[in-house]
């Protein structure tokens, strides 16, 4: 199904944004309203449950009030029997995009505080999501964070519906250690995959994920909460409650957690100082005190004394630990380590340094460069599949991905935007190849493959509009350039029969 034959009454479509196993996304214009949306358009219909859960997802999410919650326009119907829904549109790309990055505290837990306030509301309805995970979470264009894909998400009473036949759903990164076990889910199940998404922003890791899925159940069974740096222990018993493996011993519901987020203030590393308490004026009712100035002011030298040598003494232990973690960033930066491991590489200190001092002028340089050889190295590496041909697959190691990567991190980037557009050529290569070859479905293919690269290429829009014609002519020119040839072969063997009495008589009275 292509953009071209798909028609929606009311919307215009203008490109894919994405493909599931059971439904696709479209970046459209709602007409009507003249406004961008996204329609998730069911693939199939033959799947009659699927369908249902698919129409089941656009009514529940309609029905919850949330900005932290993505909002439903519009539920239809194909003239084919398909189903589609009609959402706000959310361009700015999903939580997974920083996966391996290490977030600032205060911004992992603002995400964490939406997050939970939308959740609330779901659980406040009688619902659970049963599939919170960074593919799931999207950013608007002011940072503010949408939770949408309510396709699993069911009624608490109906839950073992599901689960009493041993389906286990969600994704199993994300999953409470009861939903691996196929168990019925609650509210809690949520805040356990919360829970695992603060600590992946908190550490730049998954610490339950593994190489196999039986590996990433065990870990989520047996695995305990990560112990977070020494800079970050003050979360440490937020995350621990939230990953209980136990659901007793979690927060019994967002509202909780939410309270807990709020009481939770990242510690003053400035001392406090005490000031004298100001003496009120006599009264009648409360008669002078005699004056006693020696002693007043030997507290307040002894107290000036303390606070001056607390204040000295924390920012020389802050200044001694900048100039460390300075150090540790600069040494992973030459080693070329990035990013990985987990809380032992430059980005990681970088950070740490601008947690201390927000405004340390060279971690900021830093993470900047950082962010250069991170690109230097998505750059060659896209550079490398081009070369290799390698322009949209495998999955996450190919041309585009890692271009598209580039373009995330700076949207103008040259090199990246002019990789993206070779691409769109070659695919024009390899459209024409084939529609030569008169395999004009793997020409579509190519031509779609492109446009997902390059989506205003004019080359590509201009085969994609024409290719019906094409098609149509190279058809009917073949037809034509057989039939004369048809007609010859016919004239040449237009003999009539020969008559077997006739070839007796020859045999017989020719030898």
């Amino acid at each position: 199904m292509t953009d071209r034959m798909l028609q929606i009454p009311g919307y215009r479509l203008h490109k894919r944004l994405g493909k599931g196993g059971m439904a696709e996304v479209y970046l459209a214009t709602q007409l009507s309203l003249d406004r961008e949306v996204a329609l998730k358009i069911l693939l199939d219909t033959e799947d009659a449950a699927f369908a249902e859960r698919f129409i089941q997802e656009g009514h529940i999410v309609a029905s919850l009030r949330h900005p932290a919650i993505i909002t439903i326009h519009d539920i239809g119907q194909l003239d084919g029997g398909r189903h589609y829904l009609a959402m706000e549109y959310v361009g700015g790309g999903d939580l997974a995009q920083y996966r391996g990055t290490v977030l600032a505290p205060a911004r992992a837990l603002d995400i964490v505080r939406q997050l939970a306030g939308g959740l609330a509301v779901v659980h406040d309805n009688g619902l659970v999501h049963r599939d919170v995970k960074p593919g799931n979470i999207l950013f608007r264009d002011d940072g503010s964070v949408v939770l949408t894909d309510f396709g699993v998400a069911k009624a608490l009473e109906l839950d073992n519906e599901l689960t009493q036949f041993g389906i286990a759903v969600g994704s199993p990164a994300y999953s409470s250690p009861e939903q691996a076990k196929c168990e019925a889910l609650d509210a809690r199940s949520d805040i356990y995959s919360l829970g695992v998404i603060l600590a992946e922003m908190l550490t730049g890791a998954n610490p339950y994920r593994a190489a196999s899925y039986p590996q990433t159940v065990i870990n989520h069974l047996q695995m305990p909460a990560p112990q977070l740096p020494p800079a970050l222990c003050i979360y440490q018993p937020l995350l621990e409650r939230m990953l209980a493996k136990d659901p007793v011993e979690r927060f019994a519901s967002c509202r909780d957690l939410l309270q807990a987020i709020d009481a939770l203030s990242e510690l003053d590393m400035d001392l406090t100082l005490v000031a004298p308490a100001i003496a009120l004026p006599p009264t009648p009712e409360r008669p002078a005190r005699p004056r006693r100035p020696r002693l007043w002011l030997t507290a307040m030298a002894t107290l000036s004394l303390v606070a001056l040598l607390g204040v000295g003494g924390y920012q020389w232990h802050r200044h001694e630990r900048i100039g460390a973690l300075l150090t540790l960033a600069e040494q992973r930066l030459a080693e070329g380590m990035l990013v990985s491991p987990p809380l032992d590489n430059a980005d990681h200190y970088f950070r740490q340094v601008l947690h201390l001092n927000a405004d340390n002028a060279q971690a900021a340089d830093g993470l900047s460069r950082v962010l250069q050889a991170r690109i230097a190295g998505y750059l060659a590496l896209a550079e490398q599949r081009l070369a290799e041909d390698h322009l949209y697959e495998p999955a996450e190691d190919n041309a585009i991905h890692y271009y598209r990567q580039v373009l995330a991190w700076m949207p103008q980037h040259e090199a990246a935007l002019d990789g993206l557009a070779r691409i769109a050529a070659r695919y024009v290569e390899l459209s024409e190849g084939a529609f030569r070859q008169r395999e004009y479905g793997m020409a579509l293919e190519y031509i779609h493959r492109g446009l997902e690269a390059s989506p205003d290429d004019p080359t590509l829009l201009a085969l994609r509009d024409d290719h019906p014609r094409r098609v149509a002519d190279a058809r009917a020119t073949r037809v034509t350039a057989r039939t004369p040839a048809v007609h010859a072969s016919r004239s040449e063997s237009a003999e009539p029969p020969a008559n077997p009495i006739k070839r007796l008589w020859n045999r017989v009275f020719k030898q």
